[in-house]
């Protein structure tokens, strides 16, 4: 029996799907009973130019023929931003239809009221490719870990991001020249500005923290730091003392109270998390009966976020044939409180200041006022009468690493405070 698909985009991932789908119809229906078979693609132009697995005569320009087509019993959305996909979503799953999509925005934005919309329609909205391309990490989080009281994520989430850092630590190369090779590579887009700012990687975070914690979580409540600030200067230190610099995502439920946040890290080299390079993803999960697991592969392009969808879809005819369609879709639980976490960690920092006798004593000072202990400090002159001044904690908070800041922010011969990361131990 053929089951008929509308798929709404036929970019990189659209074109990827219809390839992977004719690729694997009939293993599809070997596993499932139902043989998938794309009915219809929209398109914004028909004339362009489309790989020769792509059939022109199922383009069109009128979504309508694919949301108000009673055959088409399944959409795939894979145009991506907010609308029209939001429209199309929820149009297709009150008309009784079944949705896969890859869009991370629209579910880390609107997630909710698409899950509701399909559980009261009885039809599945299935999103594994909507973080982490082929790494599987929603639907573990929703099924294999569903018996851990998961309190932990940390990952890297963001493939542009890690190539940059990558480039910056093993190339030598400052931010600019590695984000402009990751652009003509086609890793970062023309305007980077959601990778290297943190957004996208924020976004990932809000969709896995709000099925690992069974918690609302608004786009809001995650901080957010990127990377523009990182230099090769920071990178060089970072290496000096044994570590590497990764943007991270960390998720934190401590009796019911979250923490999340997006923000460069000192990560120590012997850290799993240090040798995931270039634009590779990974996510650490640690639940009190699973225990630490990490999750790693590639987090985007054509053909893994292809396999992503497609095996939703696998899931989708599943159900189907079994009728337990929209059955366990609002696994999402009562809103938790956000704030900033109250865990202790160590914090890098780096300063310019005057490089003469007392500037440093007066640095001391402070940390020891604030009650930050310093644990390595390191020093070099950059230009005449200044110097790079990089200190590491030992564990601290960051409110007391808000007030450090702050009163070195008065010293007058602290010249400028470049950056500061936390250490991941």
């Amino acid at each position: 029996m053929t089951l008929l698909i509308g798929l709404l985009g036929c970019g990189t991932v659209g074109s990827g799907v219809v390839e992977l789908v004719e690729r694997r119809a009939d293993k599809i229906a070997q596993m499932t009973g139902l043989r998938p078979s794309i009915a219809k693609i929209l398109v914004r132009n028909k004339e362009k130019a489309r790989p020769s697995s792509i059939d022109p005569a199922k383009l069109t320009t009128d979504p309508k023929d694919i949301l108000d087509d009673p055959k088409i019993s399944l959409v795939i959305e894979t145009i991506g931003g907010i609308e029209p996909a939001r429209e199309f979503i929820l149009a297709a799953l009150k008309a009784g239809k079944h949705v896969v999509t890859a869009n991370k925005d629209l579910i880390a934005l609107h997630g909710p009221e698409i899950l509701e919309t399909a559980e009261r329609n009885q039809v599945d909205i299935l999103y594994e490719a909507a973080v982490g391309g082929a790494i599987p990490l929603v639907r573990p989080l929703k099924e294999s870990l569903a018996s851990s009281d998961i309190t932990d994520l940390k990952g890297i989430i963001n493939g542009t991001t890690n190539y940059i850092l990558s480039k910056m630590t093993d190339a030598g190369l400052s931010f600019d020249e590695a984000l402009s090779e990751a652009q003509r590579l086609g890793y970062a887009e023309s305007d980077p500005s959601s990778d290297v700012d943190g957004l996208d990687a924020a976004r990932k975070l809000a969709i896995l923290s709000s099925i690992a914690f069974a918690s609302i979580v608004e786009l809001s409540d995650v901080r957010v730091q990127g990377i523009r600030n990182v230099t090769a200067a920071d990178v060089r230190f970072a290496d000096q003392l044994g570590y590497v610099i990764k943007l991270l995502a960390v998720g934190k439920d401590r009796d019911g109270r979250l923490s999340l946040e997006v923000r460069p890290s000192l990560v120590p080299k012997s850290h799993p998390l240090a040798h995931v390079s270039e634009s590779y993803n990974a996510l650490y999960v640690r639940g009190d009966a699973a225990g630490d697991l990490m999750f790693f592969g590639q987090g985007a392009g054509s053909m893994p976020t292809a396999s992503a969808v497609v095996g939703d879809v696998i899931e989708a005819l599943r159900n189907i044939q079994l009728g337990v369609s929209g059955h366990s879709q609002n696994l999402i639980g009562t809103q938790k409180t956000a704030e900033a976490s109250k865990d202790l960690t160590p914090y890098y920092m780096r300063l310019s200041a005057e490089d003469q006798p007392g500037v440093f004593a007066e640095i001391a000072k402070v940390f020891g006022e604030t009650e930050v202990s310093m644990s390595n400090v390191l020093q070099t002159p950059t230009r005449l009468g200044h110097a790079d001044i990089v200190v590491v904690t030992h564990n601290a908070s960051a409110q007391h690493m808000d007030i450090t800041v702050k009163r070195l922010q008065e010293l007058r011969h602290v010249s400028v405070i470049h950056t500061v990361m936390p250490v991941e131990s």
